[in-house]
């Protein structure tokens, strides 16, 4: 089983990373955390790595639901989307929440990742 959703892209780093953001939003999610890896690894690590951003998604009408289900469930909140620079061009790439939860049984939990699975799957197709 596939743990991600991607899409190779011809578009600028900057200019995919601001795509997938104006995606999620029409899809209801918010970008709760955006963290840079590659600044990230210049400064802690002192390396040079590719274009490369995790933008943690959050889409709260559903995160709540998930929390009223699965109390633990925080520790896999939010979905993360990678954008990042390959050789043949931008990769897009969502966490498959499905895959993901596939450890909880929890059949209310189930619903609300095919749900968002359904959402993030629409994402990245629509890029």
């Amino acid at each position: 089983m596939t743990y991600y959703f991607s899409k190779t892209l011809n578009l600028s780093f900057d200019e995919a990373v601001e795509k997938v953001t104006d995606a999620l939003k029409s899809e209801g999610f918010g970008i709760l955390t955006e963290i840079d890896v590659k600044e990230t690894l210049k400064k802690k690590l002192d390396v040079d790595f590719r274009p490369y951003k995790i933008l943690g998604a959050c889409n709260p009408p559903f995160a709540y639901k998930a929390l009223q289900a699965e109390d633990k469930i925080g520790t896999m909140l939010p979905c993360n989307v990678i954008v990042q620079q390959l050789d043949n061009g931008i990769e897009v790439a969502a966490v498959d929440p499905v895959a993901s939860m596939t450890a909880v049984e929890n059949d209310q939990l189930g619903e609300v990742a095919i749900s968002i699975q359904n959402k993030l799957k629409g994402v990245i197709e629509s890029l």
